[in-house]
């Protein structure tokens, strides 16, 4: 009996210097270790200073501070916004050939179909800006900032179903359990406001086509990293965060006084069980304290000058909206928010496409240009890197019926086209091609894992040595894969 409590007792010390060891070279710096070893000074830190983040990181002189994602839920087509393909009007209604888009590559939702006609876009285009790259009609305030846009029309992806897809983009693997790319930077990079989460989602609805796919909290999710890296949602209806002011009865004097004696068990529990959760519960409490002091100003837009408000719309102080989510990623960002997150549902558009595009560009494109504009005349810019795309990109051929003002279109992977701009990428310029008929790569081609390594470039990581090890591997969010595309770099 004696020795049995001997052998428990030593491996309980070995788990305890196995995990001391562990945290100690992986996440000194964080806030939560930082708690936990009494530095409280370091919460109050400038909100340009980082707070946590690892060591050896940035592995080179970053470009860009911090990233605002503008994703288009449902896959928006690229033919229809970015990717001009004017030849393709005199093609209306032939067959597109099989040697170019083989029935091996059609979805199940449009495969029997007794024909794929080639649908061209209703809509027109034209050149603007000094790098001259081609807009459509439906947007024509992000036409004003064209000299900023990075559009890469050689996009691709792997998935071709909407949940793999988003996952793929969001955490570089179609499978569910691995790091978003917000949590993965506020695991290495760390934040610059203590008072502030890393890392925050926020999701509007479109009006083109209401409901949209689902969003999964996943897609802001930390995966095997620490649960303290993950997103912190914002929702789109009522307080944007829960429980942010306290309950009657109880003022900031007493709620501090709870937290104190809270963390002091934490403690004595964390110390008994060496369990990574109770210091994110214990670091997850002290922000959500500073929370309670720091959200109400943010949300409050008293302080915006009207002509900051008329440029992103009428829409600008309805919450839910996103031109509102717009508004706030700026004032996240001036706040020293790392990753910000935008959906935007509504992009699925297997019918009727035309008019629910115009719909989704009236949402998207006056507050897409004014975050632009907004970055630009606050000087964070420069610094900044915006990302706009969705999951994948859409078929030349219509999926249903096919009339002069109305088609759908099916999902598809193999082309799509993104826009980038901000710190570190050179703007004005339309980057890669594909093919005749929008359905294959023909120069140029950029994978996901190509986009997640430019990201990490400019933000002064290297992919290949940006790591964390679980079960027995090595993991990235590129994987194995990703080369930093140069070409669209300053």
């Amino acid at each position: 009996m004696s020795r049995n409590l001997n052998e428990l007792e030593q491996a309980k010390n070995l788990h305890h210097r196995r995990y001391f060891l562990n945290r100690m070279s992986t996440s000194l710096g964080s806030l939560g270790l930082a708690s936990l070893l009494g530095q409280e000074a370091l919460a109050r830190r400038s909100n340009q200073e980082a707070v946590g983040g690892l060591k050896n990181l940035p592995h080179h002189k970053p470009k860009a501070k911090r990233v605002i994602y503008l994703f288009q839920s449902g896959g928006p087509a690229q033919m229809d916004l970015y990717d001009y393909k004017p030849q393709l009007a005199e093609r209306f209604g032939e067959e597109v050939p099989k040697s170019v888009y083989p029935d091996d590559r059609k979805t199940t939702m449009s495969n029997a179909q007794a024909s794929f006609p080639v649908a061209p876009s209703i809509f027109k285009f034209s050149q603007h800006g000094k790098g001259g790259n081609w807009l459509p009609e439906t947007l024509p305030k992000l036409s004003e900032v064209s000299d900023d846009l990075c559009i890469i029309n050689s996009f691709h992806t792997d998935a071709i179903n909407h949940d793999p897809a988003a996952t793929l983009m969001q955490s570089g693997s179609q499978i569910p359990g691995r790091p978003s790319i917000g949590s993965w930077l506020g695991y290495g990079l760390g934040n610059m406001n203590a008072n502030l989460p890393a890392f925050v989602a926020m999701s509007s609805r479109g009006t083109g086509k209401p409901g949209g796919q689902p969003l999964y909290d996943r897609l802001w999710g930390s995966g095997f990293l620490p649960s303290r890296f993950q997103g912190v949602k914002f929702r789109n209806q009522g307080d944007p965060v829960l429980d942010i002011n306290n309950p009657s009865g109880v003022d900031t004097e007493t709620r501090r006084a709870m937290l104190d004696s809270l963390k002091e068990l934490n403690r004595i529990q964390l110390n008994a069980t060496g369990n990574p959760d109770i210091e994110t519960r214990i670091s997850q409490y002290e922000l959500a304290y500073r929370m309670q002091m720091s959200i109400p100003q943010l949300l409050d837009m008293s302080d915006e000058p009207k002509h900051v408000l008329d440029m992103y719309g009428p829409d600008a102080l309805k919450p839910g909206t996103y031109a509102y989510n717009c508004l706030i990623a700026r004032r996240l960002a001036e706040s020293g928010v790392r990753f910000i997150q935008l959906f935007h549902q509504g992009w699925d558009h297997h019918g009727n496409l035309p008019g629910a595009m115009r719909g989704q560009c009236r949402d998207t494109d006056a507050p897409s240009a004014a975050l632009i504009k907004d970055l630009k005349q606050r000087g964070l810019f420069d610094d900044t890197i915006l990302v706009w795309g969705g999951e994948f990109g859409r078929t030349i051929y219509s999926q249903g019926s096919l009339t002069k003002e109305k088609y759908g279109r099916d999902h598809h992977p193999s082309v799509m086209s993104i826009w980038l701009a901000g710190g570190g990428i050179r703007g004005g310029m339309t980057y890669g091609k594909s093919d005749d008929y929008s359905v294959n790569v023909a120069e140029n081609g950029v994978h996901v894992h190509d986009l997640h390594a430019t990201l990490l470039h400019l933000l002064g990581i290297d992919h290949e040595q940006f790591t964390y090890r679980y079960q027995g591997r090595d993991f990235r969010l590129t994987d194995v894969h990703g080369e930093v595309v140069k070409d669209i770099l300053l």
